[in-house]
């Protein structure tokens, strides 16, 4: 059984916002690319896009290295259409995150865009 096979999957959109904040603060690397689609795109602090899982791992493998501690933004309604759902959360510094997440075939939630730092 791989480590994929043993972390939850999210079973509604709003279950993505708190497992990010688990792993990175748990400098867990895989399991957060496990959060993306394989061809998702992320916004990078430097105006950047990483695409695709293995960008998305050499991001937050440099985001995690130095095991700085994440604060729970409040998470906002989530907006959803379908297959499709619009979540996002207001951080402590005033920033936003805003993300797009799809439903998967098995039913569970995958983000497949995500800006980190609206408005930060």
């Amino acid at each position: 059984m791989s480590s994929d096979d043993v972390r939850e999957r999210a079973a509604r959109p709003e279950d993505l916002g708190r497992f990010i904040l688990e792993r990175l603060n748990a400098g867990d690397v895989e399991g957060l690319v496990a959060l993306y689609e394989p061809d998702a795109i992320l916004a990078l602090p430097n105006g950047q896009v990483a695409t695709g899982s293995e960008e998305i791992r050499q991001a937050y493998a440099h985001i995690v290295a130095d095991r700085p501690t994440f604060a729970p933004g409040q998470q906002q309604p989530t907006l959803q259409n379908g297959d499709l759902a619009l979540t996002s959360a207001r951080l402590v510094d005033g920033g936003a995150t805003v993300e797009v997440a799809r439903r998967q075939a098995d039913g569970t939630w995958l983000w497949v865009i995500d800006q980190p730092s609206l408005l930060g």
